[in-house]
């Protein structure tokens, strides 16, 4: 992940951080050529065969380095906010319609590029029931793609526009274009797990701030991508700024919980991680409470999101992971929202240096019942 500039992570100096501003621009990324699809963990020499952490496509996180890059040193970009990833086709995102996709509802079931049924909560019988009252049996699509503009009449699906690719590239001397003739510390080999996109397909993120169009390097491995900046047409923005009720489902993965343990819906955290919050609504005693009081949930296995190094001094260790609720989630909540997610409190997010608000973690849009 790029690393992005921020400031102390201070009570005091929390306060003078502009308010958030709801999202007023699409970040096109095209590639020009393969794109980055690993996630960090490394091949040993010994080990050259498969795909080791494979993750596509980049989180909003990785998006983040390119404001720090594009920004003279003097910006201040602690308002920034990103969400994503999501793709599209080129000629639609330019058009009026500014279409592109999003992860499926996990309520809703595919086949062959169509929604088939759709599961809906029955709370006399508290389990998810379809129109019949039924219980569908057999195998379903999984990894699917939602039009953002049939978000609330969703009838067809489209799956990955990607595949991966396995690079295998030497390690060269540092001054001469040989591959490393010592190679008793590390192996001269390492494999990329590179990802090629379909013709005329692009990355897309939402962003609270402008982005300078141009050439920029993104993801590991240095490839190149072209990116565009463009403001949001009126109809997506009517779409998120709605306010998620109590039935709405995840187009991002959600990291909620205190910054040790990882939960399915906000908490309220304990003394130790409200630190550097800023106080905005009052916290009760009781150590870890559920913001949410959850009705029904419709979910798969919890995702690795993001890990840190630990340890004191030289040495530095894999410190305990952070898992995420998968997008497409689907929550009921016994009490609606009555704010869109941009309008969340920041208590509800971990704070990991910046906000994971930052990241879009748990956006979420309505549904219709």
């Amino acid at each position: 992940m790029s690393a992005v500039k921020t400031t102390p992570n201070t009570l005091e100096k929390s306060k003078d951080i502009p308010p958030r501003y709801p999202f007023a621009h699409l970040i096109i990324i095209e590639p020009l050529g393969l794109l980055y699809g690993s996630s960090g963990r490394f091949l040993s020499p010994e080990n050259l065969v498969g795909r080791s952490g494979s993750s596509f496509p980049p989180s909003a996180a990785t998006l983040s380095g390119l404001f720090a890059a594009s920004q003279d040193e003097n910006a201040d970009i602690r308002d920034l906010m990103l969400a994503g990833p999501f793709w599209g086709d080129v000629d639609e995102l330019t058009s009026s319609e500014q279409n592109f996709y999003v992860p499926t509802p996990k309520n809703c079931l595919v086949k062959d590029g169509k929604i088939v049924d759709k599961l809906s909560w029955n709370r006399e019988l508290e389990a998810w029931r379809n129109k019949n009252n039924e219980t569908p049996v057999g195998k379903y699509d999984n990894n699917t793609w939602l039009a953002i503009n049939h978000w609330n009449n969703p009838k067809e699906v489209k799956k990955n526009p990607w595949k991966f690719l396995a690079h295998l590239h030497p390690r060269l001397e540092l001054e001469e274009r040989h591959v490393i003739r010592n190679h008793e510390e590390q192996g001269s080999l390492f494999l990329e797990n590179s990802v090629q996109m379909e013709t005329g397909t692009c990355l897309v993120y939402l962003s609270n701030t402008e982005l300078k169009n141009g050439w920029y390097r993104f993801g590991g491995e240095g490839h190149m991508v072209d990116v565009r900046c463009e403001p949001i047409s009126q109809s997506l923005s009517e779409l998120l700024n709605k306010p998620v009720g109590n039935t709405f489902a995840l187009i991002t993965p959600a990291v909620w919980g205190s910054n040790r343990l990882s939960k399915r819906v906000p908490v309220y955290l304990e003394k130790r991680d409200r630190t550097f919050y800023e106080q905005e609504e009052p916290i009760p005693e009781n150590q870890e409470d559920n913001v949410w009081e959850l009705e029904a949930l419709f979910t798969a296995r919890p995702i690795p999101f993001r890990y840190r190094l630990g340890g004191k001094g030289d040495t530095k260790l894999l410190s305990r992971g952070r898992y995420a609720v998968p997008a497409g989630t689907v929550y009921i909540l016994k009490e609606p929202i009555d704010q869109p997610w941009q309008k969340w409190s920041e208590n509800w997010f971990p704070r990991e240096g910046p906000s994971l608000k930052r990241w879009g973690c748990g956006l979420a849009l309505p549904l219709v019942e």
